[in-house]
């Protein structure tokens, strides 16, 4: 049986390698226009100026990207560019102040509250504190970390408003 089958099969694969192969022969044909198409058919290639492409093709158009709208409550912003005027400037710039402002003493706050935390725990000592000073330090670290994150957080806002123009 097996001497039945492998020849056919062998014609039957030859056959189909043939006809792929037939059909991967790509031409970009250019018309009269300029126009750039590409094909596998014969008959579309008539009238026009035909090569035989060497590589892959692909065939998904080109995306046609439409301009962008232009928002219509930016009349302060100038057509040549970024740029705003001095008023819209400065209220932009006030404005930014007063939430720094606002957040810093927030911030401040914030800090006081830490400080109190930590000298609070800071006066209470167990036994086992007095006697292994290293389990207070061990407690009290959460709380001078906070003081720390507290104190980073006040001088990057101080910077940041001294920073504004």
């Amino acid at each position: 049986m097996f001497r039945r089958v492998f020849p056919v099969a062998a014609v039957l694969g030859l056959l189909c390698w043939t006809c792929a192969h037939a059909q991967s022969v790509t031409y970009r044909c250019v018309d009269a226009s300029g126009r750039s198409t590409y094909t596998n058919v014969k008959e579309e290639m008539t009238g026009k100026k035909c090569t035989v492409v060497s590589r892959e093709v692909s065939v998904v158009p080109a995306q046609q990207f439409a301009p962008q709208p232009t928002k219509a409550g930016n009349s302060a912003a100038k057509a040549g560019g970024e740029r705003v005027d001095a008023n819209t400037q400065r209220n932009r710039d006030d404005t930014r102040r007063k939430i720094l402002q606002e957040e810093l003493d927030s911030a401040e706050k914030r800090l006081a509250e830490a400080r109190q935390k930590l000298s609070e725990q800071d006066s209470i000592r167990t036994a086992e504190e007095r006697a292994i000073p290293q389990k207070a330090l061990e407690r009290l670290k959460a709380y001078q970390e906070e003081v720390g994150r507290q104190e980073q957080n006040v001088a990057s806002l101080k910077r940041e408003l001294s920073n504004l123009r």
